[in-house]
Protein backbone atom coordinates (compact mmCIF):
# COMPACT_ATOMS: atom_id res chain seq x y z
CA UNK A 1 0.00 0.00 0.00
CA UNK A 2 1.52 3.39 -0.91
CA UNK A 3 2.51 5.71 1.89
CA UNK A 4 0.44 8.84 2.11
CA UNK A 5 2.35 12.03 1.45
CA UNK A 6 2.66 14.42 4.33
CA UNK A 7 1.22 17.82 3.62
CA UNK A 8 3.79 20.59 3.45
CA UNK A 9 2.86 22.15 6.81
CA UNK A 10 2.97 18.75 8.50
CA UNK A 11 6.30 17.90 6.84
CA UNK A 12 7.72 21.27 7.93
CA UNK A 13 6.53 20.69 11.50
CA UNK A 14 8.16 17.27 11.51
CA UNK A 15 11.44 18.74 10.25
CA UNK A 16 11.34 21.46 12.92
CA UNK A 17 10.61 18.87 15.62
CA UNK A 18 13.52 16.65 14.53
CA UNK A 19 15.81 19.70 14.36
CA UNK A 20 14.76 20.76 17.85
CA UNK A 21 15.43 17.27 19.20
CA UNK A 22 18.95 17.43 17.81
CA UNK A 23 19.58 21.04 18.88
CA UNK A 24 18.33 20.80 22.48
CA UNK A 25 21.10 18.53 23.75
CA UNK A 26 23.67 20.67 21.96
CA UNK A 27 22.28 23.87 23.51
CA UNK A 28 23.20 22.55 26.96
CA UNK A 29 26.84 22.32 25.96
CA UNK A 30 28.63 25.60 26.47
CA UNK A 31 31.66 26.17 24.29
CA UNK A 32 35.06 25.79 25.92
CA UNK A 33 36.18 28.89 27.78
CA UNK A 34 39.14 30.58 26.09
CA UNK A 35 41.82 30.89 28.80
CA UNK A 36 45.44 31.74 28.00
CA UNK A 37 47.74 29.19 29.64
CA UNK A 38 50.30 30.33 32.20
CA UNK A 39 53.97 30.34 31.21
CA UNK A 40 54.68 27.18 33.28
CA UNK A 41 51.35 25.42 32.57
CA UNK A 42 53.17 22.22 31.55
CA UNK A 43 54.76 21.90 35.00
CA UNK A 44 53.92 18.37 36.24
CA UNK A 45 53.29 19.75 39.74
CA UNK A 46 50.05 21.31 38.39
CA UNK A 47 48.55 17.90 37.59
CA UNK A 48 47.60 16.77 41.14
CA UNK A 49 45.83 20.06 41.73
CA UNK A 50 44.01 20.02 38.41
CA UNK A 51 42.52 16.57 39.00
CA UNK A 52 41.39 17.62 42.50
CA UNK A 53 39.49 20.73 41.39
CA UNK A 54 35.85 20.86 42.49
CA UNK A 55 32.92 20.49 40.08
CA UNK A 56 31.33 23.60 41.56
CA UNK A 57 32.40 26.74 43.36
CA UNK A 58 29.43 28.06 45.27
CA UNK A 59 26.61 27.64 42.73
CA UNK A 60 28.90 27.97 39.67
CA UNK A 61 29.48 24.76 37.73
CA UNK A 62 32.85 23.92 36.23
CA UNK A 63 33.23 24.41 32.48
CA UNK A 64 35.70 23.09 29.97
CA UNK A 65 38.61 25.31 28.96
CA UNK A 66 40.83 25.22 25.88
CA UNK A 67 44.24 25.37 27.59
CA UNK A 68 46.38 23.14 29.76
CA UNK A 69 46.31 23.69 33.54
CA UNK A 70 43.31 26.04 33.40
CA UNK A 71 39.76 25.86 34.72
CA UNK A 72 36.63 28.00 34.73
CA UNK A 73 33.40 28.02 36.70
CA UNK A 74 30.09 29.69 35.84
CA UNK A 75 28.35 30.69 32.63
CA UNK A 76 29.40 33.37 32.01
CA UNK A 77 32.65 32.61 33.76
CA UNK A 78 32.76 33.83 37.37
CA UNK A 79 36.07 32.19 38.30
CA UNK A 80 39.11 31.52 36.11
CA UNK A 81 42.06 29.46 37.38
CA UNK A 82 45.54 29.11 35.85
CA UNK A 83 48.31 26.94 37.28
CA UNK A 84 51.92 27.73 36.42
CA UNK A 85 51.94 31.51 36.86
CA UNK A 86 55.00 33.35 38.18
CA UNK A 87 55.66 32.61 41.83
CA UNK A 88 55.20 35.80 43.85
CA UNK A 89 58.18 36.93 45.89
CA UNK A 90 58.04 38.87 49.13
CA UNK A 91 55.29 41.46 48.86
CA UNK A 92 53.48 44.10 50.83
CA UNK A 93 50.22 43.13 49.12
CA UNK A 94 47.51 41.71 51.35
CA UNK A 95 48.03 38.01 52.06
CA UNK A 96 45.32 35.84 53.61
CA UNK A 97 45.30 32.25 54.76
CA UNK A 98 42.19 30.19 54.03
CA UNK A 99 42.09 26.55 55.13
CA UNK A 100 45.89 26.42 55.30
CA UNK A 101 46.50 27.98 51.87
CA UNK A 102 48.15 31.42 51.62
CA UNK A 103 46.85 33.75 48.90
CA UNK A 104 48.18 37.15 47.78
CA UNK A 105 45.23 39.37 46.88
CA UNK A 106 45.40 42.18 44.35
CA UNK A 107 42.11 44.03 44.23
CA UNK A 108 41.23 45.28 40.78
CA UNK A 109 38.19 47.05 39.44
CA UNK A 110 36.26 44.84 38.96
CA UNK A 111 38.49 41.73 38.71
CA UNK A 112 40.60 40.58 41.64
CA UNK A 113 43.70 38.43 41.17
CA UNK A 114 44.35 35.84 43.89
CA UNK A 115 47.69 34.02 43.70
CA UNK A 116 48.93 31.20 45.89
CA UNK A 117 51.89 32.25 48.00
CA UNK A 118 54.76 29.93 48.87
CA UNK A 119 53.78 27.21 46.38
CA UNK A 120 55.64 26.37 43.19
CA UNK A 121 54.18 26.46 40.64
CA UNK A 122 51.84 29.22 41.71
CA UNK A 123 48.14 29.23 40.90
CA UNK A 124 46.24 32.34 39.91
CA UNK A 125 42.52 32.94 40.24
CA UNK A 126 40.68 35.76 38.51
CA UNK A 127 37.27 36.65 39.93
CA UNK A 128 34.82 39.50 40.42
CA UNK A 129 33.91 39.80 44.12
CA UNK A 130 30.66 41.55 43.18
CA UNK A 131 29.52 38.34 41.47
CA UNK A 132 30.94 35.63 43.74
CA UNK A 133 32.40 35.75 47.24
CA UNK A 134 36.18 35.53 47.45
CA UNK A 135 35.78 33.59 50.72
CA UNK A 136 33.69 30.97 48.89
CA UNK A 137 36.17 30.74 46.02
CA UNK A 138 39.20 30.32 48.31
CA UNK A 139 37.47 27.84 50.63
CA UNK A 140 36.20 25.71 47.72
CA UNK A 141 39.66 25.66 46.05
CA UNK A 142 41.74 25.06 49.20
CA UNK A 143 41.84 21.26 48.99
CA UNK A 144 42.96 21.31 45.35
CA UNK A 145 45.47 24.14 45.86
CA UNK A 146 46.96 22.18 48.77
CA UNK A 147 48.07 19.47 46.32
CA UNK A 148 50.97 21.77 45.37
CA UNK A 149 53.38 21.67 48.37
CA UNK A 150 54.12 24.87 50.27
CA UNK A 151 57.68 26.07 50.74
CA UNK A 152 56.94 29.46 52.36
CA UNK A 153 54.14 31.15 54.26
CA UNK A 154 52.78 34.65 54.49
CA UNK A 155 54.03 36.67 57.40
CA UNK A 156 52.20 39.63 58.87
CA UNK A 157 53.39 42.82 60.51
CA UNK A 158 53.34 41.17 63.94
CA UNK A 159 55.62 38.30 62.81
CA UNK A 160 58.05 40.80 61.32
CA UNK A 161 58.19 42.76 64.56
CA UNK A 162 58.86 39.56 66.52
CA UNK A 163 61.95 38.67 64.45
CA UNK A 164 65.27 39.22 66.20
CA UNK A 165 66.87 42.43 65.03
CA UNK A 166 70.34 42.16 63.50
CA UNK A 167 72.84 44.62 64.86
Amino acid sequence: MPRPHLSLPRRAARTVLIGAMVALPLAGCSPAVDVAPAQDAANPACAPMMVALPDTIGEAKRRQTNSQATAAWGDPSLVILRCGVNVPGPTTDRCVTVNGIDWVIKEGDPVWTLTTYGREPATEILMDPDKISSATVLADLATAAGKVPAGRNCVGQQELQDLPQSQ
